[in-house]
């Protein structure tokens, strides 16, 4: 049985230009180029004011023509007046009248949730030569094989990582080889080939583990010393200690002095441990960074400015104008083709007049944020200590400027900042708090930087342990655990003080 019933809601939901909004805004700079141009390209009802107005000149040189001084009209302001004018005569061409149901945009006939995954995320391509495995593959047809080892030979290089280890059993390699290629083999004849495999360049691939992958290279060494022997000797019998750096149990059970320890670890610090990335890296080009803003130090007073110089003005297309013009002056002639020009005029002048609006308020909501982290940070720009910086949350510039959380974050995500000492990650700037024991209130940066000059200034033959950097750190007046150092070490990717040992 069918009822009827009244039902009330509500509910919040994004236009289509907050979401456009939003996707702008997390876009740095040279995404946002990108973005302009293929929107350039996609809406005709744009155009490039500095790339019109070039055209314009040559085409006023080249047909000599003079025309008497007219003044300046805002564009958008004359095509604002046109469409009213339109719309206000039932004589003359109504857009809405002519917009069918199927030309009513899908925003407006369904509810749209904004999903933050289905924003664009694309990566920047590499251009790249030859591949790791494919370097391997060539120097595998320079060996006599038959078609059956050469087979093998290949799948066991698909295999490795890109690292250039492999991390399979070869029992498991045996079966997947006999289910995929039909090929029936054994753990002895892959170990054969691999071993084939493990003398191609760079040397150490093939390995199975650090240790093997360590040793394959100190065998291929040209010249074969008595430091690299005692190194081999290491890696084959101490390899727990030396990876640990228990260096007194290695001297006391080989019978050797410090002076033959340290030649032999100078020959394995030499090694590479991760022989397949080294062409990966090599295959990959510099990147350059674009910085999103500029902080110039003009005599102890801050200029900001946005890094768009390469980003083309955007305005309404002159021909988009004229069209509104024929359309106004013909009243009569109303016929189906008009109609439709007429909807595909509006749509296009819609979209074209919403993306420059949303290219401003990108601009001033970046320069309105920046400029709030910049006056809340302005003596550490002015003078580069990152012991000036002071804790800086989210929250705290959302407030500044009356904006979202979520909108704050999504300016600083990707964004950098150039300034005289430097270039940096916009959101590297954002930390906790810490307090002090006189009550003062300090960013956690300013600890780190503290614990990262200790590290460093250190003797490396003692190294400080994190007991004695929390000592350090209490003496300076912040009164921290042992287990917040520790953290804030490993936040700063520097290994406990057992392994900074050197010798």
């Amino acid at each position: 049985m069918l009822n009827q019933k009244l039902q009330q809601k509500l509910q919040q939901k994004l236009s289509p230009q907050q979401i456009q909004l939003m996707k702008l805004l997390q876009l740095p700079t040279i995404a946002i180029e990108q973005r302009i141009k293929e929107e350039l390209e996609e809406n005709p009802a744009l155009e490039d004011a500095n790339e019109s107005d070039i055209k314009d000149e040559n085409q006023d040189q080249d047909e000599n023509i003079t025309d008497a001084e007219e003044p300046e009209v805002d564009e958008n302001e004359e095509i604002e007046k046109e469409i009213e004018e339109i719309e206000k005569d039932p004589e003359e061409i109504s857009f809405e009248d002519f917009i069918d149901e199927d030309d009513t945009p899908a925003y407006k006939l369904s509810s749209y949730e904004y999903n933050p995954d289905e924003d664009d995320h694309k990566e920047i391509p590499f251009s790249v030569g030859q591949t790791f495995h494919e370097t391997l593959i060539t120097q595998l047809g320079l060996r006599h094989l038959d078609e059956r080892q050469k087979l093998i030979a290949t799948f066991i290089i698909g295999n490795l990582d890109d690292s250039g280890y492999l991390q399979r059993d070869l029992s498991a390699m045996v079966d997947d080889i006999a289910f995929t290629q039909n090929v029936s083999t054994d753990e002895k004849e892959l170990e054969s080939l691999l071993l084939l495999i493990q003398e191609f360049e760079p040397y150490g691939v093939g390995a199975r583990n650090l240790q093997e992958c360590l040793l394959i290279q100190l065998k291929k060494k040209e010249t074969i010393s008595s430091s690299v022997l005692l190194a081999q000797t290491i890696l084959s019998r101490f390899f727990t200690e030396f990876t640990k750096k228990h260096y007194d149990k290695i001297e006391k059970r080989l019978d050797i002095s410090s002076e033959q320890l340290k030649l032999a670890m100078n020959e394995i610090l030499q090694l590479n441990p991760k022989p397949g990335n080294s062409m990966i890296d090599n295959a990959k080009p510099n990147q350059y960074i674009t910085t999103d803003f500029i902080i110039t130090n003009n005599d102890g007073e801050l200029e900001l400015t946005l890094n768009s110089k390469n980003a083309p003005e955007l305005r309404i297309n002159k021909a988009y104008l004229e069209m509104i013009e024929t359309m106004s002056a013909n009243k009569k002639h109303k016929t189906n083709q008009d109609k439709e020009l007429a909807v595909f005029v509006k749509q296009k002048l819609d979209s074209a007049k919403w993306f420059i609006d949303m290219i401003k308020q990108r601009h001033d909501t970046l320069y309105k944020t920046m400029k709030a982290i910049m006056d809340f940070q302005k003596e550490y720009f002015l003078e580069g200590d990152e012991t000036s910086l002071k804790p800086m949350i989210l929250k705290d510039i959302a407030e500044r400027v009356n904006l979202d959380i979520s909108t704050i974050s999504r300016v600083v995500n990707s964004k950098y900042v150039q300034t005289h000492f430097g270039t940096f990650l916009l959101k590297s700037f954002f930390s906790e708090s810490l307090q002090t024991e006189s009550g003062e209130e300090v960013s956690t940066r300013e600890v780190k930087k503290i614990l990262t000059d200790c590290i460093e200034s250190e003797s490396k033959k003692k190294p400080l342990t994190d007991e004695q950097l929390t000592k350090i750190l209490k003496d300076k007046g912040y009164n921290i655990a042992r287990r917040t150092v520790a953290k804030y070490r490993e936040q700063l990717d520097i290994p406990v003080a057992r392994l900074r040992k050197e010798l």
